[in-house]
């Protein structure tokens, strides 16, 4: 049995709560993650893990035996990176996350870039807009848009996800252009829902230096940010779009800004990312690339 492989197994299990999801991260039939706890628990001669049909659950000893796992498991891989970053070029895989538009729009654009200068680093980039669980879905780091809940994670804010209220011209000339937040009511929007629930995006607006949210009545909502702008430019109804995604349409005339008096609040746009992992040199050079990518954009910068 390969001691360091079984911890990592353990400790995967652990942290999904679940053997089919460790094995899917660690590319293992899930038949091999039973087979390898068992083999561990039978070397310790202790029981690691209470097993029901509804979850799984750590013993006193499993709960002292993980900390020490990745304690060790996280020595290790600072070993690791610190002989890496020695050597001068960060290499291996490096998984992250990110909402869709934000990812296409301004993250691919440049990812030649990256590559020329990290040439070692093989990117696995998800774009969707649903978030992720990094321990349960083995990612490094994602970028979201948002304040951000109180967990044991590390954020580094990198810019301002700045929204702005948009409607066709065609939209405008059939319903006419709103002048308060108020006569919104007379008017449809497009929502954006997302998240397991599909809850509704509230719209943002200030109004006396206040922030105020309101959920705008529509007959139609999507979960795509392409679809999402596209139904905006077909004259469907008002958006609340981020004003890197809508700036070429308001340059072209396509779309019309509407309620400038009342610009939605700036939300901050951080990198997150497990506080195990102890900022890797791939973790790392790709944050301070991010972050002076975001930094030099005129509708992100702070």
């Amino acid at each position: 049995m390969d001691l360091l492989f079984a911890m990592k197994v353990f400790t995967r299990v652990v942290e999904s709560n679940s053997f089919t999801r460790a094995a899917d991260t660690l590319q293992i039939p899930k038949a091999s993650a039973t087979v390898i706890i068992q083999q561990l628990e039978a070397h310790l001669k202790i029981r690691l893990l209470q097993r029901t049909t509804r979850r799984l659950g750590l013993t006193p000893d499993g709960a002292t035996y993980y900390e020490r796992c990745v304690r060790i498991l996280a020595d290790i891989e600072d070993a690791e990176h610190t002989l890496v970053a020695n050597a001068g070029t960060p290499r291996g895989t490096l998984r992250v996350d990110m909402p869709t538009s934000l990812g296409k729009l301004l993250v691919l654009p440049d990812l030649y870039e990256f590559h020329q200068r990290y040439p070692d680093i093989e990117l696995l980039a998800g774009f969707g807009d649903r978030p992720v669980d990094l321990i349960q879905d083995s990612v490094d780091c994602v970028i979201r848009v948002g304040e951000l809940p109180t967990s044991n994670m590390v954020a580094r804010r990198i810019g301002l996800y700045r929204p702005v209220t948009v409607a066709s011209p065609d939209y405008l000339a059939r319903h006419g252009m709103p002048t308060t937040v108020g006569e919104l009511k007379a008017h449809f929007a497009i929502n954006y829902f997302w998240g397991r629930h599909g809850r509704l995006m509230n719209f943002s607006f200030t109004v006396d230096g206040q922030s105020v949210e309101t959920l705008m009545h529509g007959n139609l909502a999507v979960n795509d940010t392409e679809v999402w702008m596209q139904s905006c430019l077909k004259g469907l109804g008002i958006i609340q779009a981020p004003r890197f995604m809508a700036a070429p349409y308001l340059a072209s005339g396509e779309l019309v800004e509407v309620l400038i008096a009342h610009v939605p609040p700036p939300m901050p746009i951080s990198v997150v990312y497990p506080q195990n992992r102890h900022l890797s040199p791939t973790v790392r050079v790709f944050v301070d690339w991010i972050a002076q990518l975001f930094e030099h954009h005129p509708l992100l910068a702070e």
